[in-house]
């Protein structure tokens, strides 16, 4: 005789669709993607690029467990996130920025904009960014000090104090391709577009080169981490709008280029833009997202008053994200737009009765 067999069975709410694919696994794949560009940040502006990104990476892990076992809510160290943020604001801020103020930059956006409102998932706009605009409010001069990458031989200027000083031959100060002295009034850059395209230009620490950004974008496509949707409509845009309308006078190919290996547009478009929080989550409207980035970062470096526009215009979309998801909707299935109509009219006419 059969001996029978007890089943035991869970009972749970939905969804019940298990996957081996979670928050942590993600957030190392983006941590990953970023590695070439923090290998040719240090390579342009030394070991000071690294220093400041692994200083960055410890305070935002710090803020959020601080924050949370403060609020007694469970830790979310482990996922990775808060590392994240802190290798991208590391990177969009200038070698030269000291210690301290990168860490005050780290505590605004783990604290202020990701913890505040509820953690992970429930911000409305991207840390990383939100905490460089902060920084930007505060210490615009030290946020725009720029300096030549891969000269002189005293790389190690200022690597334990975190201060800069002109006493190195490395930190010699220097404009961006996008400064006013060049692309934002209209001329072309002194460096070569091989330059601009490697990274040998001076910028933040992570946004030089749009070749090691370039791998780690499509590294993260690649992984099916992220879609192409927003970068392909956000650097097309770019693309379009630049080449039918040069500033200058100049060659309308060579400005588009420019244009695209300069500043944080390959950062932007692959690492910020991206961000699952804070993206639309519908196909349309993630085209969208990514051609109203792309029109703003134009309309900025050519009539703003900064010369770079990329993190502004993704922090205004970023803002935009309810009323694109709600455009860009799609229809339920089985129903179309005559039954759409009929519902509305009867519903019309029910009023009316």
């Amino acid at each position: 005789m059969n001996e029978e067999k007890k089943l035991n069975l869970t009972v749970a709410s939905s969804p019940h669709v298990a996957s081996p694919i979670d928050t942590q696994n993600l957030m190392r794949d983006v941590l990953i993607a970023l590695v070439p560009a923090m290998v040719m940040g240090v390579v342009f502006f030394g070991p000071r690029a690294l220093v400041a990104t692994l200083i960055s990476v410890v305070a935002c892990e710090f803020f959020e467990w601080a924050y949370r076992k403060l609020m007694k809510k469970s830790c979310s160290n482990r996922d990775l996130s808060a590392a994240v943020t802190g290798v991208l604001l590391a990177f969009v801020c200038a070698p030269t920025l000291p210690y301290w103020m990168l860490i005050i930059g780290d505590f605004f956006a783990i604290v202020v904009v990701k913890q505040l409102f509820g953690g992970l998932g429930q911000n409305f706009m991207n840390p990383a960014l939100g905490g460089r605009a902060f920084l930007m409010l505060c210490y615009p001069v030290a946020m725009t000090t720029w300096i030549v990458p891969g000269i002189g031989a005293d790389k190690w200027a200022g690597l334990v104090s975190g201060e800069v000083t002109m006493a190195g031959a490395d930190i010699v100060t220097g404009a961006t391709p996008l400064s006013a002295d060049f692309m934002h009034g209209g001329l072309l850059p002194e460096a070569s577009l091989l330059d601009a395209f490697v990274g040998n230009v001076g910028g933040c620490i992570g946004e030089v080169s749009a070749l090691m950004l370039l791998l780690g974008g499509l590294y993260l496509i690649w992984r099916g981490v992220i879609r192409a949707r927003i970068p392909v409509a956000y650097i097309a845009t770019v693309a379009v709008l630049t080449f039918l309308f040069p500033m200058g006078g100049n060659d309308r190919l060579t400005w588009m280029l420019y244009q695209l290996c300069t500043g944080g547009l390959m950062l932007g478009a692959f690492f910020m833009a991206t961000d699952y929080v804070t993206s639309p989550v519908t196909k349309k409207g993630e085209v969208i997202f990514g051609i109203g980035c792309g029109l703003l970062t134009v309309f900025i470096r050519y009539f703003g008053g900064y010369p770079e526009g990329v993190s502004y215009s993704i922090l205004i979309m970023n803002c935009c994200v309810w009323l694109i998801d709600k455009v860009g909707k799609p229809n339920r299935y089985g129903v179309t737009k005559e039954m759409k109509a009929a519902a509305k009219a009867k519903a019309k006419a029910g009023k009316e009765g």
